[in-house]
């Protein structure tokens, strides 16, 4: 299979029932927009996916399916190992539709409603409306704050501490120093620990993501991911974790296959996997030199036109997380007004991660419409700064 893979051709999504180009009115208000949206790519995933994939669909039978077998154990592995020199225990593995179902599970094993789960701030969005969609109590403590995660940890109905790793929106990339740390406060005071890695394999400038089995201990602790995000086929519907101690393993997979009716999962979305982790690895490289490009790109462009913002693109993923209050940006609806109704662009405001003055800007895409979207931004904020 040629590595020769091309970012620059616009696929375009429009009626495909996308939610960044369909579904862009549902958050912004307004159709037509230029979305810099929900954390997807426009890229189509790597060939040898696709490839795979057909396949599987020449086949023609899809019945039900058992994720439990070695084609897809024996490619976690091997991703593990290549990618992270990382030996996994797969006889710790658990699967289900998403990271964020697994989340879910997860809380309602381990916490009660009103007991607390400490996360860092800004946060995710997806972790808020879990967290407090089923009644527990989310607990922010300020990203690169130990002191405070430890006070947050140490209250007696602390029960999980949340950890992204690497963290969205910011893309901070944990050191294994700080990951350790974590581990032991959560031991120290009894809690447990989810990781979402579900970014790991977008990490940028010769950085290492560490795995949270490397630091785990004899903790009670979980780590949740998926192939979708690197490789861009969430709309597959599937994720694996690693669960620690073998008793969790147990009651999880109850409750997948009974309480939730899961036991077969989304066939595609296993073959996807097996492919990405056994055939992707130069698509892989080959789009992540591709995004650095782009948020080399999105630094030149922005700090050229500002440059008290002195912008650093992130440490991983495709998110830019940028803080325009530097720029004068304190209202946030003015730039959104801005950005929709005159740049007829949409950009997620601070405000949905917990930080007011920022935005995120998904530059997973072709150069081109990084271009457009970066110069409507910065019209937008002198547009902003222009009427204060």
């Amino acid at each position: 299979m040629s590595t020769s893979y091309d970012f620059d051709t616009v696929i375009d999504r429009r009626g495909t029932w996308c939610v960044q180009w369909d579904g862009v009115a549902d958050r912004f208000g307004v159709d037509g927009l230029l979305p810099f949206t929900i954390s997807d790519m426009d890229f189509a995933t790597a060939p040898e996916v696709l490839a795979a994939l057909r396949a599987r669909l020449d086949h023609g039978v899809f019945g039900y399916t058992d994720w439990q077998q070695d084609d897809f154990r024996s490619a976690i592995a091997h991703w593990y190992e290549t990618r992270y020199d990382t030996t996994i225990d797969t006889g710790r593995l658990v699967y289900a539709p998403s990271v964020l179902s697994q989340l879910s599970q997860l809380l309602q094993m381990w916490t009660a409603e009103g007991e607390g789960v400490v996360v860092h701030t800004p946060t995710y969005d997806g972790f808020r409306k879990a967290i407090t969609g089923l009644r527990r109590e989310l607990r922010g403590v300020p990203l690169g704050d130990p002191d405070a995660l430890e006070r947050e940890l140490a209250r007696a109905d602390s029960k999980v501490l949340l950890v992204c790793s690497p963290h969205n929106p910011t893309g901070r990339v944990w050191t294994e120093s700080e990951l350790a740390e974590m581990a032991s406060l959560a031991a120290r005071h009894g809690v447990a620990v989810i990781s979402d890695e579900i970014h790991a394999d977008f990490v940028h400038g010769g950085r290492r993501h560490v795995p949270w089995t490397r630091v785990a201990g004899d903790g009670r602790w979980a780590l949740i991911t998926s192939a979708s995000k690197a490789f861009n086929f969430p709309a597959l519907s599937g994720s694996y974790g690693l669960i620690g101690r073998p008793d969790d393993r147990t009651e999880f997979l109850r409750r997948m296959e009974t309480a939730e009716g899961l036991a077969s999962p989304a066939v595609l979305s296993l073959t996807a996997h097996i492919a990405a982790y056994r055939e992707g690895a130069a698509w892989l490289d080959a789009v992540r030199a591709y995004v650095t490009g782009n948020l080399e790109f999105v630094a030149e462009r922005l700090n050229a036109a500002f440059p008290e913002l002195e912008w650093e693109p992130p440490q991983a993923g495709y998110l830019a997380w940028i803080d325009l209050r530097k720029a004068g940006v304190e209202d946030e609806a003015q730039l959104q007004r801005v950005l929709i109704e005159r740049e007829r662009v949409a950009v997620m405001p601070g405000s949905v991660y917990g930080a007011e003055g920022f935005v995120r800007l998904n530059v997973g895409c072709a150069r081109s419409k990084v271009e457009a979207g970066v110069a409507a931004l910065i019209r937008g904020v002198e547009a902003v700064r222009g009427a204060a």
